[in-house]
């Protein structure tokens, strides 16, 4: 099983959004990086649900339901799109700053990519990472 980080904006598509529809697909990606990253979910791997532009935090856990596949959103061929389906919300909301305090702390989060390459939509998280993410969020592992 493998950790991912997604950034959603909550104004365009939330948590509550996932929540309320089940499943999504997980379209519109136009970065490279980012859309690699995707391809190498599988079936059954986490993923974090993050907000951006508003609340600056992770708010939910979901899981990869459905393996990359043509985004449907373009005809062009180089972008992909998963679907996720939501698993348990977070007990407590892991902000940004949060985050970038652990990250400057040196500990569990000092080489998270959700900091070092703050401009991807899709991140992989090391196992660590994860964990500690869990225990910032006082959220058990979901089964």
């Amino acid at each position: 099983m493998r950790y991912w980080l997604m950034k959603t904006e909550p104004d365009a598509f939330s948590w509550q959004d996932l929540l309320r529809d089940g499943v999504a697909t997980w379209d519109g990606v136009r970065n490279y990086t980012a859309r690699n990253n995707m391809r190498a979910m599988e079936l059954g791997d986490l993923v974090l649900i993050y907000h951006s532009n508003i609340g600056k935090e992770a708010v939910g856990i979901a899981r990869v339901v459905a393996t990359a596949f043509q985004d449907p959103s373009t005809e062009d061929q180089r972008w992909s799109a998963v679907r996720v389906a939501p698993v348990v919300a977070l007990h407590k909301p892991v902000t940004l700053q949060t985050i970038r305090d652990e990250h400057a702390a040196g500990g569990p989060l000092a080489e998270i990519k959700l900091i070092r390459e703050n401009r991807l939509s899709v991140v992989a998280l090391s196992d660590g990472e994860w964990q500690h993410l869990l225990r910032l969020a006082e959220t058990a592992e979901p089964t």
